[in-house]
């Protein structure tokens, strides 16, 4: 099935893959990655062929309520872990419990965390990142070139306020889907 996500992505799209280019192959099995901007329901597939393209297992949280049947299967399938959102859990530290049980765990988050304008980046996936000692991989969804850049490995450091201003600048010229989101 690879052969034909390559065929959809590269030649009916004419999408492109820049940048880190060998995330998949890097020793890095445990990661959060970030995808932005996160404008528009086409994100999902585009995503879920990057991945196919570039190799990589990923991974995603949602409720528990969805992996009931009859969706549960497919969504474990691909990738899908099931989180208790009850209130009063921690969950940055539910999430960052994943990785410890998994040997390869890279988990794909929004971080505007809805499809809409934002103007601030929600924190969890950073503080996630830093529960769980991985790195941030960032990728963009660039619809005006058609492509996803892909950074290296980047380490979350003591500096919260500059650790967003590096990330940020990674996404900066870059349109969405909707480019009134963007």
């Amino acid at each position: 099935m690879r052969w034909l996500a390559k065929f959809i992505y590269f030649n009916i799209l004419g999408w492109k893959i820049v940048g880190n280019t060998n995330f998949s192959k890097d020793s890095i099995k445990k990661s959060v990655i970030i995808a932005v901007p996160h404008t528009s329901w086409h994100d999902f597939y585009i995503g879920i062929l990057l991945r196919k393209v570039a190799g990589v297992k990923t991974n995603f949280i949602a409720k528990k309520e969805l992996f009931r049947w009859p969706f549960g299967y497919y969504f474990r399938a691909v990738g899908g872990k099931a989180l208790d959102r009850t209130s009063g859990q921690n969950k940055v530290e539910a999430i960052a419990k994943l990785f410890e049980e998994e040997e390869e765990f890279r988990l794909t988050l929004a971080p505007e965390g809805t499809r809409k304008k934002v103007k601030d980046w929600r924190t969890g996936f950073y503080y996630i990142a830093k529960a769980a000692n991985v790195p941030i991989i960032m990728f963009t969804l660039d619809f005006k070139n058609k492509q996803n850049k892909v950074s290296e490995p980047f380490y979350p450091t003591e500096n919260t306020e500059e650790d967003f201003k590096f990330m940020k600048a990674f996404y900066e010229g870059v349109e969405g889907k909707v480019k009134a989101y963007s």
